[in-house]
C-alpha cells in the first residue's frame, strides 16, 4: 500500500493527482504544518527538509520526498512510458518542464503566497519582486501553450500534473485568465480529466482539515511554519481563501 503524506498544497495536490491518474489505492497522511509536525522526529526521519510531499510505497520499499522525484519514481514504477516517455527527445522535453516547475514556478508562486500573506508587506521591495515574477511566469506559460497543446508537446505528462495545481493561482495573483487564453484553455482541459476532478475533491477535505488545523496553531507553531526563527509580520490567511 502506498502511504502518502501531506497537507493541501499544491505541491501535495500534483502527487494526488498523478495517484488517481494511475489508478492507484493510497492511505493519505495529514501532517499539520501549521501545528509544526513536520519538525516531529518521526516525520523528520523521511523528510529531511521538513517538507510535504513524502510518498512511501510499501510494495517496493522505498521512499520519496520532493514531489518532482516522487512523480518520475510514480510514472516510471507504475506507468512506464506513458507520462513519462522512455527515452529520447520526448523524455527530455517532459523533464526539463517537470525542472522548470519544481525550480521557476512553484518557488516564485511560492514566494508571491507568502508575500500576500503579509499585508503589512505589500508595498515592499520582496512582494513587488515577486509580483513581477509571478508576471513572468504566467507569461512564459502563455507563451509555450500557444505552441503546443501540453506543456512537453503533444502529449500530457507529469510536467502537466506538475505546473497544473500552481498555474490555477493565477486569478488570485490578480490577473484575468482573459489575458492568458492559451493557458486558460490548458487548464480547462486539465481540470476535465476525470482523475484531475477526482483528485480536487479529496483535496478540498484535506483543506478543511488544515484550516480546522490553522486555526489551532498558536503565533509560536505559525512562526515554525513559516520557517522564522522569531515574530514575523502578521498573517492574513484569509486572502488566499483560507
Amino acid at each position: 500500500m502506498i502511504a502518502l503524506y501531506g497537507m493541501s498544497s499544491p505541491n501535495v495536490t500534483k502527487i494526488v493527482i498523478m495517484l488517481e491518474e494511475l489508478g492507484k489505492d493510497f492511505t493519505f497522511r495529514h501532517v499539520e504544518v501549521f501545528r509544526g509536525r513536520q519538525f516531529d522526529p518521526a516525520f523528520a526521519a523521511i523528510s529531511p527538509f521538513g517538507k510535504v510531499p513524502v510518498l512511501v510505497d510499501g510494495a517496493t520499499g522505498t521512499t520519496v520526498f520532493e514531489s518532482a522525484a516522487i512523480l518520475i519514481y510514480l510514472a516510471e514504477t507504475y506507468a512506464p512510458s506513458i507520462l513519462l516517455p522512455a527515452s529520447g527527445a520526448e523524455r527530455y522535453a517532459v523533464l526539463q518542464w517537470l525542472v522548470a516547475q519544481a525550480a521557476a514556478v512553484g518557488p516564485l508562486l511560492g514566494q508571491k503566497n507568502h508575500f500576500m500573506l503579509m499585508p503589512s508587506e505589500a508595498q515592499g521591495y520582496a512582494a513587488r519582486r515577486y509580483d513581477e515574477q509571478a508576471q513572468r511566469i504566467y507569461e512564459v506559460l502563455e507563451k509555450r501553450l500557444k505552441e503546443t497543446p501540453w506543456l512537453a508537446g503533444t502529449e500530457y505528462s507529469i510536467a502537466d500534473i506538475a505546473t497544473y495545481p500552481w498555474a490555477v493561482y493565477l486569478p488570485k495573483h490578480g490577473h484575468g485568465w482573459a489575458d492568458y487564453p492559451a493557458l486558460s484553455a490548458w487548464c480547462a482541459r486539465v481540470a476535465a480529466r476525470p482523475a484531475v476532478a477526482a483528485a480536487q475533491a479529496r483535496m478540498g477535505k484535506i483543506g478543511q482539515a488544515d484550516v480546522a488545523s490553522m486555526q489551532q496553531a498558536k503565533p509560536a507553531e505559525l512562526d515554525k511554519f513559516f520557517w522564522r526563527a522569531g515574530p514575523g509580520p502578521a498573517a492574513d490567511f484569509t486572502v488566499m481563501g483560507r
